[in-house]
């Protein structure tokens, strides 16, 4: 199937019945290899689908001003983002006592 054809969508799902096909163990060899080499180009379709979209995806980014402007999503912005907020904003991370309990 080329690629203008396919969506992500039902690639993903082909590629999910490959993989239980080559799990399930009842392929001869010859068939696994060529499910193989059809899972992994599936694979690799997947993966630039979900890149080019990445690419497309906008944050919010909120200013020393308050003011939010969209920004390209990267995930290294995301952390600068986290990294550059003052120390107080974030809450710490604490364990509920029932949780503590469950535990030990």
């Amino acid at each position: 199937m080329k690629e203008k054809e396919q969506d992500f969508e039902s690639a993903l799902e082909k590629l999910e019945k490959i993989v239980e096909s080559l799990e399930n163990g009842e392929l001869s060899l010859s068939e696994a290899i060529k499910k193989y080499e059809e899972g992994m180009g599936l694979s690799k379709f997947c993966t630039k689908k979900l890149h080019d979209i990445e690419k497309r995806i906008e944050v919010l980014v909120k200013d020393s001003s308050g003011n939010l402007t969209a920004k390209p999503f990267a995930e290294k912005d995301i952390e600068k983002t986290q990294e550059d907020k003052p120390q107080g904003q974030e809450k710490p991370h604490r364990k509920s006592k029932r949780a503590e309990r469950l535990l030990f």
